[in-house]
């Protein structure tokens, strides 16, 4: 049987709010476990988990929808839920997806709209866990969720308000920031060595005088990163 995914949706508009409970009423695999005019109020909710998505407007009386976006990585991992982020601009688009949206709606936006942003929800929930060699994470790029396996990955650079992400055989540019992916791959080979760059270690094809080596591409490992970096390349350095 399906996962039914429990949603809260938090909107200070009544008619948005009433608006989009309504959508979550009428989609099969989404339960409405809540509905809030205010981030806060919210809280007490997400804090005892079980919710797998909440949709978010950002502009909020008090904390706004980004910045409380922001705050949900502070919640033991299994409480997460994935966000859409919903506003009545495109201004903000970027910063949404600094806190690792899924999906960004403008008001306003059509039942089919929310129903293919809550799909790509569903996809991401729904991702079998079978082995180490076959994890992989999604990436943002413009309007497309594009899959990655996760051991493919040589090294991701930061670019602006996205990244890039170097496997062996091409480069994706991705809506997303450095601290982000750092969370992401968080317990897998993957080490920060500089301010731009995230390193896979089971990659490295050359470490000389701590620059590390991927083909062409010559990365410092600068002051902060070193001793880490060294202790898992104490046998060799």
């Amino acid at each position: 049987m399906e996962q039914v995914l429990n949603c809260l949706v938090i909107d200070d508009d009544p008619d948005v709010n009433a608006y989009v409970c309504e959508m979550v009423d009428q989609i099969p695999f989404l339960h409405l476990a809540g509905s809030y005019d205010n981030a806060p109020g919210a809280l007490n909710r997400l804090e005892s988990g079980g919710i797998g998505l909440l949709v978010l407007d950002i502009n909020l009386p008090g904390i706004d929808g980004v910045t409380f976006a922001s705050t949900l990585k502070d919640l033991p991992r299994d409480h997460i839920p994935r966000v859409i982020l919903i506003s009545g601009s495109r201004d903000y688009a970027v910063d949404g997806y600094k806190v690792d949206a899924v999906d960004y709606l403008v008001k306003p936006f059509s039942y089919e709209d929310f129903y293919r942003a809550v799909a790509k929800v569903r996809t991401l929930t729904n991702v079998p866990k079978t082995s180490p060699a076959d994890e992989y994470l999604f990436l943002k790029v413009e309007h497309d969720l594009i899959r990655v396996n996760i051991r493919e990955i040589c090294y991701v650079e930061s670019f602006k308000d996205y990244v890039k992400v170097f496997t062996g055989d091409q480069t994706i540019i991705a809506l997303s920031t450095l601290k982000a992916m750092e969370e992401r791959l968080s317990g897998k080979r993957f080490m920060r060595v500089h301010r731009s760059f995230i390193v896979n270690l089971d990659k490295i094809e050359q470490i000389q005088h701590l620059t590390i080596r991927f083909g062409k591409t010559i990365i410092p490992v600068t002051e902060q990163y070193r001793e880490a970096f060294k202790a898992e390349f104490r046998e060799w350095l």
